[in-house]
């Protein structure tokens, strides 16, 4: 039921600044826009309080289904955006947030849907870790690769806004997490929902400011979008599979691979100064690969992993 209100609140608050972006925009002369890198570290901030040695040791654990999945993660849906944005003929700024999308890591939510789905929730923390970690290098080299060929793409600005809005936060919520663990259980109780809500408000101003671009190519780049996530989860779920992985683990690849870290590519956007055309695909992506895990999660829990 949580997952569900939560998807729903998501669709409520895109539409409301579909519709009505002018109240998203900016209030007593404030621009709302300057909250989306802050709200982004609050909720790495809040992955980095839930992670503990242990998710790094599935490398030892797993190590065949951890290397199939980070692969999966950082090839497919890469290429997959690239393919889609070329196919679609998108103008190039939202092209390149097509293709930002993939190239960001593993969204939080995929811990969640994996739990739900009977998934291996050990190789989802760890991958989803890892995967955030190996970041700050793989991202950039991948939008400087395929993102590059539609924008200018600045590889060592985007490595440092990229360990500033996650690395930096997570470590130290690490630290927290560790070496203060007894202090810090209440923040294990808020910031769950301190971290829906951040990603809810990042999603409607982008709404918002980029409604005119959505306006252009809003049928398109949903239909894009929704390709991108399914096309995710399904070639996740195969390559899983040709690699002899477990039913389990195919699963949890699939949710690693399809669910993105939409906050990320729209922090990114609103760094290189386009979070009204870069920004864009992001703030789709949110919702739709929200609902789509939903349903792919009530699917799968009625599954048998034998």
């Amino acid at each position: 039921m949580k997952n569900h209100l939560y998807t729903l609140c998501l669709i409520v608050a895109v539409s409301l600044a579909y519709f009505f972006p002018q109240y998203f925009i900016e209030i007593s002369g404030f621009q709302l826009k300057e909250l989306i890198i802050p709200l982004l570290q609050i909720i790495m901030f809040g992955m980095g309080t839930t992670m503990t040695y242990e998710d790094f040791l599935g490398v030892i654990k797993m190590p065949k289904a951890v290397v199939v999945g980070l692969v999966c993660q950082f090839t497919i849906m890469p290429f997959l955006g690239f393919a889609i944005a070329k196919t679609f003929s998108f103008p190039p700024e939202i092209a390149a947030g097509v293709i930002l999308v993939g190239c960001s890591p593993s969204g939080l939510a995929s811990n969640v849907i994996s739990y739900i789905s009977k998934a291996n929730v050990a190789l989802s923390i760890t991958i989803t870790s890892l995967a955030t970690i190996l970041a700050p290098l793989l991202t950039p080299f991948l939008m400087k690769l395929l993102g590059g060929q539609f924008i200018s793409i600045d590889f060592w600005s985007m490595m440092t806004d990229i360990i500033k809005m996650i690395i930096i936060p997570i470590i130290i919520g690490f630290l927290i997490n560790r070496f203060l663990k007894k202090q810090s259980v209440w923040l294990h109780k808020i910031l769950p929902f301190i971290s829906m809500g951040g990603i809810v408000v990042i999603i409607t101003i982008i709404t918002a400011t980029g409604q005119k671009s959505l306006q252009s190519v809003g049928l398109a780049l949903v239909l894009a979008t929704i390709l991108h996530n399914i096309g995710g989860f399904l070639l996740g779920y195969w390559s899983a599979r040709l690699c002899r992985l477990s039913e389990q683990d195919c699963r949890t690849v699939a949710i690693e691979v399809g669910l993105q870290n939409a906050g990320l590519a729209s922090g990114l956007a609103k760094a290189m100064g386009k979070l009204a055309t870069v920004g864009v695909a992001p703030a789709l992506f949110g919702p739709i690969m929200n609902i789509n895990g939903s349903l792919l999660a009530s699917f799968w829990s009625k599954k048998s992993v034998d």
